[in-house]
């Protein structure tokens, strides 16, 4: 004969929780560590940006460039000393770069007669065929450097585009923006003397 197995006591503990409830606690325990996941990226992402490379510029003299532009002229940064400078380095396949761009025309159609200059620095491999159809789509007639800018962007700390520097008469970087907008640029320009400024260099 064959011997005939008593039922044991019922499971206990861990092994007890029903499938339903064990689901309930591992879903939990993955939100908490998505949460944890998550503050600690932020934490990473805004520690620090004092000592950032691409911050420490801030309140230094702007690094001299110069270089050939669309229009086949030459930009030279020491020749718009006494002026407002806007360093505004982008690039076409850049949506950011397209988002803002309107935002700089805003600008510089506001302050037409100002002492202020815009130049844009293509970042990258941007080829000029692009570069000129990008500025006669979109508009914006102030210079362009297309070519030679890697060094430009390495001496301003440029990380990524849009980065726009504001320059001031002096030749002092007052402010340093990822992304523009119109009344941004003019909060920066007043807190760091305004208009007159520019009959002070």
């Amino acid at each position: 004969m064959s011997a005939v197995t008593e039922p044991g006591p019922p499971p206990s503990g861990e092994d007890a929780a029903p499938p339903a409830r064990r689901s309930h606690v591992a879903r939990n325990a993955a939100i908490v560590v998505g949460v944890v996941l998550v503050a600690l990226i932020v934490l990473l992402a805004t520690r620090g940006t004092s000592s950032s490379p691409e911050s420490r510029i801030v309140g230094q003299a702007a690094p001299e460039f110069s270089g050939p532009t669309l229009d086949g002229e030459t930009f030279r940064l020491s020749s718009h000393r006494g002026e407002w400078v806007l360093v505004n380095f982008f690039a076409t396949w850049c949506t950011p770069c397209v988002l803002e761009h309107p935002q700089l025309v805003e600008f510089v159609e506001q302050h037409e007669g100002d002492p202020v200059q815009v130049v844009s620095i293509a970042y990258g491999n941007d080829q000029e065929d692009a570069l000129r159809q990008f500025f006669a789509e979109k508009g914006g007639d102030w210079p362009v450097i297309a070519s030679g800018t890697g060094r430009v962007s390495l001496d301003y700390g440029v990380t990524g585009v849009p980065e726009t520097y504001v320059v001031a008469p002096s030749g002092q970087v007052v402010a340093r923006f990822e992304g523009v907008t119109a009344d941004g640029l003019d909060r920066a320009i007043d807190q760091a003397g305004g208009m007159a400024a520019a009959s002070a260099p």
